[in-house]
């Protein structure tokens, strides 16, 4: 059986090791749950892990968490839609804007539910996605701040999210200045500069983040444990809170270059081939999973010899190098997705997801070194989904 592996004790570790690093920075952050794909064990385990401050930019995965806890804090990602505002009002404590139309429908709804809705306001800085122009900005301001059912809590911005653009500390001084600047002039503090996202995180560490950024939202390093611009794991973090276990359903020695005519008949992006020698043989397992599954170029077998060769919308083939040993038929091959592999994974109602624990970890979490080695390959299940079925 093919299945996804969410380890908890792993998923723990990075939680409470990025809270440290709040903490140290005098920072709040938010857990970005976008990549559970509304998995109910998955949240529910956040939760038990002590997370109170979530965000995603899907409207049923917020309201799922309010079912799981009436007290956490929740934050809509994407700039909302005008037909959706009566449920952003009604289940988020507060959303990312940069339209004054939305901003505008969220004040005549929050009035209605008797509330005050909290915005943060976007600023475009380069990453030509959402936010405000800066030449723009103060008139904006100065429109919002007249809303008596808005609360205007902070500034923020997107780097890295559309172009890959790799943040500069001149962009994060940019919204520094215009935090003072809107400060002068409206006289209103703004407590929030939300401009953290877990592309920052190892300007961060390093001690080259302004320490005015004090509101992260953080997802992909936290679930996956990696420096997004070098794509290497943070030595302080895990790297396994997932884990793919795709079962074998061939094993055959075979050629490993195709016949006849090369074409685009193909309807998937092609996995980039090792090069090989016309008339090579060799082994070539079948695992069951594929582009319906998921984004198979993310995908990282854990034999550092082995190859993704190519997968269709149902298998995917990899090339095993010299003796397949004790690879079997009906066995498994694991692998370690990246975001975009896992956030397929976790939507793909035809994958199961499987919750484990580190085997000797009796309920708590391992630190360290421990962890991070022996915790790997030692696991036990403590719960099970069947697709996208929630218990």
């Amino acid at each position: 059986m093919t299945r996804l592996e969410i380890n908890l004790d792993a998923l723990r570790h990075n939680y409470l090791t990025v809270q440290q690093w709040m903490e140290r920075q005098d920072s709040s952050w938010c857990v970005v749950t976008k990549m559970l794909c509304g998995n109910q064990a998955a949240l529910k385990a956040l939760v038990d892990i002590g997370a109170r401050t979530f965000a995603d930019s899907r409207l049923s995965n917020i309201e799922l968490l309010r079912e799981l806890s009436s007290e956490c804090e929740t934050w809509y990602l994407r700039p909302p839609a005008l037909s959706q505002i009566h449920r952003v009002v009604a289940s988020c404590t507060g959303s990312l804007n940069s339209e004054l139309p939305t901003i505008e429908a969220l004040n005549r709804e929050a009035a209605r539910q008797e509330k005050r809705h909290r915005i943060i306001i976007m600023i475009e800085l380069g990453e030509l996605r959402e936010g405000v122009l800066p030449r723009n900005l103060i008139r904006f301001y100065e429109t919002v701040l007249a809303m008596k059912h808005i609360e205007v809590i902070g500034i923020g911005t997107n780097i890295g999210c559309l172009h890959g653009a790799v943040p500069t500390v001149d962009q994060f001084m940019q919204l520094v200045l215009y935090r003072e600047l809107l400060e002068l002039k409206f006289k209103v503090e703004l407590p929030c500069i939300s401009a953290g996202t877990s592309v920052a995180i190892p300007m961060m560490l390093k001690g080259q983040l302004p320490r005015e950024i004090n509101h992260f939202r953080i997802g992909e390093t936290l679930f996956l444990g990696n420096d997004l611009v070098t794509k290497e794991p943070i030595k302080a973090l895990r790297d396994d809170v997932f884990e793919l276990k795709a079962e074998i359903v061939e094993l055959k020695e075979k050629s490993l270059t195709p016949v006849g005519e090369m074409s685009d008949i193909n309807p998937f992006p092609s996995v980039p081939l090792e090069t090989i020698k016309p008339g090579s043989r060799g082994w070539r397992a079948l695992v069951g999973i594929g582009h319906l599954d998921c984004e198979v170029r993310g995908l990282r077998p854990f034999e550092t010899d082995h190859v993704v060769a190519g997968a269709s919308s149902d298998l995917t083939v990899v090339t095993i190098p010299g003796d397949p040993k004790d690879i079997r038929v009906g066995g498994h091959m694991r692998f370690r997705p990246d975001y975009a592999a896992a956030l397929n994974l976790m939507n793909s109602r035809y994958v199961d997801k499987e919750l484990t624990r580190d085997e000797f970890s009796d309920g708590e979490s391992i630190s360290g070194f421990w962890s991070r080695w022996f915790g790997r390959g030692r696991k036990k299940t403590v719960g099970f989904t069947h697709g996208m079925s929630l218990f």
